[in-house]
């Protein structure tokens, strides 16, 4: 028999995907956090036997480091990246600005409807 290479092969799978709005990735039944500064930026992925992590294929940054789960449906969020989505959604919200109508105008609808309508019943 031959000896062993002195380097082992890479078994990693690696893939690419684009960091969804909720900054999560999902492999083997498991969601795993990613940096939710890095919404809609594609990092490659790399899943070894004991650590799941994600680099910006742009500016090189670290999306995430996970050890590895193998129980099933799990979510893993670094405290970080929590922290990072929760002050993102406040930001959101705090931006959405809705109109608050006078219910009367309402109310003149219903009393008073269009000139085409009436035409239309008449």
């Amino acid at each position: 028999m031959r000896p062993l290479p002195e380097q082992q092969p890479d078994t990693d799978r690696r893939w690419v995907v684009r960091v969804p709005a909720d900054p999560h990735l999902r492999f083997d039944t498991n969601d795993y956090s990613l940096d939710p500064n890095l919404v809609g930026r594609r990092v490659e992925v790399r899943a070894s036997q004991r650590e799941i992590t994600a680099v910006a294929l742009d500016g090189g940054e670290v999306a995430c480091r996970h050890e590895r789960v193998f129980a099933k449906n799990r979510t893993v969020t670094a405290l970080a990246h929590a922290r990072a989505l929760r002050i993102r959604r406040q930001a959101d919200e705090d931006e959405v600005e809705v109109e608050v109508r006078s219910l009367e105008i309402y109310d003149r609808c219903i009393d008073e409807p269009p000139a085409a309508y009436r035409e239309m019943a008449g």
